[in-house]
């Protein structure tokens, strides 16, 4: 069983959970930018959650179905086509040998995830298929899908056709999309004005936002706390002598734009990092497009790992109601 790729859209790449364990040798966890939207499409096919999709950001490859299979299509809202029929997003679709899969214009969110009953089945690099261009490691061949690739998938169990996720259940960010960030180690290195100014400017996101990072444009540039001279790490402000970075930090390179690091980003550095964003929102900033206007929420570790909690119960509703 295959995926035919005619055409492969804007940039659509094999992700699954990724590959952790590898961080402090400088490969990153990678996998899918928006997980929710990714576990519930394999969900929804009857897959385990961690199996490799398709992810597609702004727009939606076109595939033909070596076989007669089972899809779903989460994450961005986008319109949906088997053969030119629309059909539902977050819902278990029936496909038909030599049938073919489009997308019509993006209407809200950044990227789409498409899963097959049986997922894709290309070798695993250290534990995952998850796409990882600068490291040429997982997806097809090291990179992400062309016109004219052959994508091998396994052979789906039973699935639920029809099956569907409600709209409530969800999660898509709001607008202006809400950040929610726990303060970290170098929040010291900010003026007390200063970093109350941080949390109440309007940000927007930058186009240059990726896999390895997102960048925020359009708030004030912030201040520091003066430091003696000579400083180990140089006259800006912003440096650091080296740090580790973890996932989700948000570091600000000169003071100017926040650059929230995501699933592809670096382990370490020398730039400071004022906090982190929390779990539960990481995905959210997956969902988010160009120019997107966002702010940025301080919050305590207890409501981090409380939102964690409501996020991982909501998983659990969802498993419950589609097994």
């Amino acid at each position: 069983m295959a995926l035919n790729i005619i055409n492969p859209g804007l940039s659509t790449s094999i992700q699954d959970l990724g590959r952790p364990g590898y961080f402090h040798l400088g490969i990153p966890i990678g996998g899918a930018m928006d997980r929710f939207s990714m576990r519930v499409a394999n969900m929804l096919v009857g897959n385990s959650e961690d199996a490799a999709g398709l992810e597609a950001v702004f727009m939606g490859p076109e595939i033909e179905f070596s076989d007669d299979t089972a899809i779903a299509i989460t994450g961005a809202d986008i319109p949906v086509m088997i053969d030119g029929v629309e059909q539902p997003t977050w819902t278990a679709l029936a496909v038909s040998k030599g049938q073919k899969l489009s997308f019509g214009f993006l209407k809200a969110g950044a990227r789409l995830y498409i899963a097959i009953a049986g997922g894709i089945t290309t070798p695993e690099a250290l534990g995952s298929r998850s796409t990882y261009p600068i490291g040429a490691l997982g997806g097809f061949e090291g990179r992400n899908i062309a016109a004219g690739d052959t994508l091998p998938t396994g052979t789906g169990g039973n699935v639920n056709i029809g099956a569907t996720v409600a709209p409530a259940m969800r999660r898509m960010p709001s607008n202006p999309a809400i950040l929610r960030m726990v303060k970290g180690l170098y929040w010291h290195r900010l003026t007390e004005a200063s970093g109350a100014q941080f949390l109440n400017d309007e940000w927007k996101v930058a186009p240059e936002a990726d896999r390895m990072g997102y960048r925020f444009r359009g708030g004030k540039a912030l201040e520091f706390v003066d430091r003696e001279q000579p400083f180990g790490a140089g006259s800006d402000p912003s440096n650091i002598v080296d740090g580790c970075y973890s996932y989700g930090s948000i570091q600000v390179p000169g003071g100017t734009e926040p650059i929230v690091l995501h699933r592809d980003a670096v382990s370490g550095g020398g730039y400071f990092t004022l906090g982190a964003i929390i779990s539960a929102d990481m995905d959210f900033i997956g969902q988010l497009q160009p120019h997107t206007p966002v702010k940025f929420e301080a919050v305590s570790m207890d409501t981090a790992l409380s939102a964690r909690k409501e996020r991982h119960k909501l998983l659990d509703t969802i498993r419950a109601e589609l097994s």
